[in-house]
């Protein structure tokens, strides 16, 4: 799938669905990886995961070829990091705890007139009819597949919600429990009706203004009724767990699985 079917997704309210590529970044497992996961997108992190623009980029490439559209998370909202993974491959960027107005106009602005930088950019965001026609339509052509998803982490983020998804192109949002549960006070209460709550609020309030919105989760470590909430609110961005947390389950429940087959011979000792 492409950025731009993923951005029509996110903004006409149906679901997209990927994971956390988290260890499989050798070639082999990658390409693995890319080839048989039915998924929409794949998640890469440079924010908390020790990984290099050459993997970003292998990655990004591997996942685009294949049909899956490339979405990685910057370490911060900075314009400059946006442009270095969009020329790796990225089609998606998530800006992580974005909290003003300035934050998200410079997000959408890396990403919707790449390669604009310096007084051309300032005045593509200041009036964008000062931009020529020809200039437009490259721009429009170049950047087709871009979009972008703002990380609402904090409660600041949640309180100035409104302004921060309108006042620029903004595709999607994306939520933290880790960070919102801290800055609540109730740090990694998942349970706490707070922060049920919270999510719910903020998801309906995306969704009113046409913005997807997801959040950072597992299937198994949620409980159905709080997962259907979630999506009965219009959750439609789902970023289910990671590669290496799927793969522990599955990897753990054989196991036991094996373990628990009695030995059919008993085993002696021979002196």
């Amino acid at each position: 799938m492409k950025g731009s079917a993923i951005r029509e997704k996110l903004h006409n309210g149906e679901r997209t669905y990927g994971t956390h590529i988290a260890s499989l970044m050798n070639p082999v497992a990658a390409t693995m990886a890319a080839a048989k996961m039915e998924m929409d997108f794949a998640f890469i992190c440079t924010e908390h995961m020790p990984i290099d623009r050459t993997e970003v980029s292998r990655l990004c490439h591997l996942y685009s070829a294949h049909g899956v559209s490339p979405i990685v998370r910057v370490p911060c909202p900075d314009a400059a990091a946006i442009g270095m993974v969009l020329d790796a491959g990225a089609e998606g960027i998530v800006v992580p705890y974005v909290e003003t107005v300035d934050e998200v106009k410079m997000a959408s602005a890396a990403i919707r007139y790449r390669p604009l930088k310096g007084k051309l950019l300032k005045d593509a965001l200041t009036d964008p009819s000062k931009l020529p026609e020809e200039t437009h339509t490259f721009l429009k052509g170049f950047n087709q597949n871009n979009y972008l998803i703002i990380g609402v982490e904090s409660v600041p983020a949640m309180e100035s919600l409104e302004e921060l998804i309108t006042c620029a192109e903004v595709d999607g949002v994306f939520l933290g429990p880790h960070d919102i549960t801290t800055s609540m006070g109730i740090p990694e209460d998942y349970a706490n009706p707070r922060f049920l709550d919270a999510v719910e609020d903020v998801i309906l309030r995306c969704r009113k203004h046409s913005v997807g919105v997801g959040l950072h989760t597992q299937l198994l470590s949620l409980e159905d009724r709080t997962l259907k909430r979630f999506l009965n609110a219009g959750m439609n961005w789902i970023l289910n767990g990671a590669d290496i947390t799927v793969m522990l389950d599955a990897m753990n429940a054989q196991l036991r699985t094996l373990r628990a087959i009695p030995s059919s011979q008993q085993t002696t000792c021979v002196k």
